[in-house]
This record gives structure tokens, sequence and C-alpha cells, in this order.
């Protein structure tokens, strides 16, 4: 993504997007052929003695499987071909069956490298696809939504995706600007579904539901509703959701089976006494309503709030990540920046990192605030 300021980030992956999971081959892999094939022809030309060597020349066309298309490989191939043939270069003259060995792992390279372009073209289209397809269901957070500023980092547990088990919108409506973070029962693909379901109920409750508590009981009605075909879905999801007032002075916070935001103000992150209720999908409504707790904002304040990725994350013997603790530190004036510092540290505190994160920084701009 863009690193324009206050925007929604993808987490990159600490291992990089690695050659066997799609980049493109090492400039080492793309020029190890042509080397070996002018190294074993300068060693035969500068010996004064012929140099038993040649049979490197074989292990050229499938080297060039691996980074070269179907030309390439065949004119790497071609080319043993030649130096085997040329007497100057001295390579023991082999004999016809010799030849018509290296001629053969040539053809057959030279059909491997077709197949092996075709399927990473069709890698490709179906990456871009994907990718896509993700980005509609989680789509990056604007700079600012109403009077409050936003930004999102995101890594899902599951390599190789953009989506997983988390989920987190900003929006306005004609109630005013509302946030949700929230984490699906599951990890990786076999959740998307859900997230995509909830979101999709989450936007439409912010457009006619007039307070947060009607938002949590329409998305835990979506839930139910998702799992009434299977009795033994047992299909939840924990969440959090922040209601600002218009003139963003105040939050109201309704906490579903989640801790609440930690707020940041003055130097300082305070823990928000929210008690959570049940999560979603287990009948909220039918159980009791959650508890709305309303915060006073000020000028400067900002609202952090983490998965349990983040929260659960262990060091080397076994001591949790202590959020809290760490948080004023790495607090920067740029909401981007403080979720990006907080991922770094969280990296270096517990390298394993195996479940998906999630951090969403929320900076209101109280209007006629102190």
């Amino acid at each position: 993504m863009s690193s324009a300021r206050g925007r929604f980030r993808r987490a990159p992956d600490r291992d990089g997007p690695g050659w066997l999971r799609g980049a493109p081959p090492p400039l080492w892999a793309r020029v190890l052929p042509t080397a070996l094939l002018a190294g074993v022809c300068a060693a035969e030309l500068i010996s004064p003695e012929p140099l038993d060597i040649g049979f490197l020349l074989g292990a050229i066309p499938p080297l060039a499987v691996l980074a070269h298309g179907p030309a390439a490989t065949a004119v790497l191939g071609a080319l043993v071909v030649v130096v085997l043939s040329v007497p100057v270069f001295n390579l023991n003259a082999p004999g016809t069956t010799d030849l018509l060995t290296v001629c053969f792992v040539s053809v057959l390279s030279v059909l491997l490298s077709f197949v092996r372009s075709r399927r990473d073209a069709q890698l490709v289209t179906e990456r871009s696809v994907a990718e896509a397809a993700q980005r509609a269901v989680v789509p990056p957070l604007p700079e600012r939504v109403g009077p409050v500023r936003c930004a999102g980092l995101y890594r899902a547990a599951q390599r190789g995706t953009l989506v997983g088990g988390d989920f987190f919108d900003v929006r306005a409506g004609p109630y005013g600007v509302r946030a949700v973070m929230g984490d699906v029962q599951g990890h990786g693909l076999s959740a998307v579904a859900t997230v995509a379901s909830l979101l999709g109920a989450f936007r439409e409750a912010v457009l006619d539901q007039p307070d947060p508590e009607a938002v949590a009981a329409r998305l835990d009605r979506r839930m139910a509703v998702d799992s009434a075909d299977e009795p033994h879905a047992e299909l939840f999801a924990t969440a959090v959701l922040l209601d600002f007032s218009t003139d963003a002075r105040q939050v109201r916070i309704v906490a579903c089976g989640q801790s609440g935001p930690l707020l940041l103000r003055n130097g300082r992150a305070v823990e928000l006494d929210v008690e959570p209720c049940t999560p979603l999908g287990l009948g909220l409504a039918g159980v009791a309503p959650p508890r709305v707790v309303s915060v006073p904002l000020r000028a400067g304040d900002r609202l952090f709030l983490a998965s349990d990725g983040v929260t659960e994350a262990r060091d080397a013997d076994g001591a949790f990540y202590p959020l809290a603790e760490r948080l004023p530190d790495l607090a920067h004036e740029d909401p981007a920046a403080l979720a990006e510092r907080v991922w770094a540290d969280l990296v270096r505190y517990s390298p394993d990192v195996r479940d998906d994160v999630t951090m969403l920084v929320l900076a209101p701009r109280p209007r006629g605030g102190p």
C-alpha cells in the first residue's frame, strides 16, 4: 500500500515474498547458466591440458528452466551442443551418444520451461484476482473519516493472504462516525466469509441504527442467521464498536467479548473501564443488552485498538507483550507511524507471531473542545 499518512497498511511479511512463493527469480538464478557455460569455455581455452569438465555443460539446460523461458532455454541448450562439438575447446571429443543425451536433455528442458512459464502466468493471474477480492472485503481506510483520523495495520496469520479472521472498518453515517474492530472464530481463508458478512452488516447498520448497541445487535443477528442452517457451527465473533459524536468530543464504546481500546492522553496509555458483554453470534439481544461506556475526548487524544494477536503474543520466556506499558514510548503524532512502530516492537519482542495481528488507531479532533 501507499505510505501516505494515516492510511491502512498491511504489515510486511518478515520473510519477504520469496522466490519459491511467486517473486521473480533472483539475479544469480538468471546469470548462473550463462556464467557456467562461459566458465567452462574459458577454463578449457586457458588450460594447456584438456580438462575433463564437459559434464558440467549437461547441467546448463536444467538450470535455465528455473529462471528462463523456452526461447532462452533453447538457445542455451544449442550453445552447449556447439561447445561440445567444436574441437577448439578440447572437451575430449564426446561421442554421438553423449551429444544425443545432451540434445535430449535440452529438448526436455525447453518443454519443462514452457510448462513452468504457462503455470507462472496462470499463478500471477489467479493471485491478482484473489488480492482484488480480498481487498474488496477489507478495503483501505481513508486518511480521515469526518473529524476522525484513521490508521490501520493488518497482518494475516496465513501466509500469502491479505485477509484472515480479524476485521476493522471506520464509516461515517447520519448518526456520526463509527468504527469496529473484531475477530471471528477461526483463522485464515476459512474465516473470510464471516468477516465479509459482518462488515456488510456493519456498513448497513451505520446508516440506519441510532446507537452503538443497536449496531451490535445487528451484527449479532447477522451471525445468528449465518449459522442457523448449521446447528453445530458454534459461529461467534468478538468485537469492539465505537460511536463518535458529531463534534468528536465524546465516544461511546460497546465491547462484545473483547476488551476496549487504550486511550493515549498526555503521554500515558489508559485502559478504559469497558466491561465486555457476550460475543456476537451467541444471542446478544436475548441474554442481556450490551453496556455502553461514554468517554469524553480532548484534543490530542488517540484511541488504540489491538487484536489478541498483539496482546497475547509471548516472548521466549512465555511473557505476554506489555502493550499498555510500551505504547506511550512508541507514540508519535502520526497515527500510521504509531501502528507501524508497535508492529516493529512486537516482532522484536515475539519473532514467532502466529496469530492474525490487527491494529486500529483513531485520532479524533474535537470541535470547540479544550
